[in-house]
Formats: structure tokens, C-alpha cells, sequence
């Protein structure tokens, strides 16, 4: 068996409003995954409210389409 980074499961219910607003800013960010959006999200919530202390690595690094040729925007 393969031998995992993240050996927790979380489930969750979201409204479809709430769904719809995810998967837009998914795209918008070319995120690869709902999971990678979510986790995403989760930091930036994270690191806003001053609970996480190391920024981690983007989920949009890894990306399944190249990058955009200009920067990308700021947090």
C-alpha cells in the first residue's frame, strides 16, 4: 500500500451555493482539485486568523496546465 502525506479523511456537506462558489474560484485560481481548493482555502483561513505559522507550499503548483506568463497575484 502506498504510504501517504495525508492520512486524514475529512468529509464535508456544503450547500450549492456554497459549491458553486468554491469550484469558481477553483477555476478562476486553476486549481487542479476540489481537495486542493479546499485545502488552499483551509490555510489562507488558517494563516489569516494567526493559527498557522509556516505558509506551506500553493496548491496551484501543482497545477495540471502551465503557469500564467505574467506574476501571479499576491495573497
Amino acid at each position: 500500500m502506498v504510504d501517504l502525506e495525508r492520512q486524514e479523511r475529512l468529509q464535508i456537506m456544503l450547500t450549492s451555493e456554497e459549491l458553486d462558489a468554491l469550484e469558481n474560484w477553483r477555476f478562476e485560481q486553476r486549481m487542479p482539485s476540489r481537495a486542493a481548493a479546499v485545502r488552499e482555502l483551509l490555510r489562507r483561513g488558517l494563516l489569516a486568523e494567526g493559527k498557522l505559522l509556516a505558509p506551506g507550499s500553493k496548491s496551484g503548483a501543482y497545477g495540471v496546465l502551465d503557469a500564467p506568463a505574467e506574476d501571479p497575484p499576491p495573497d
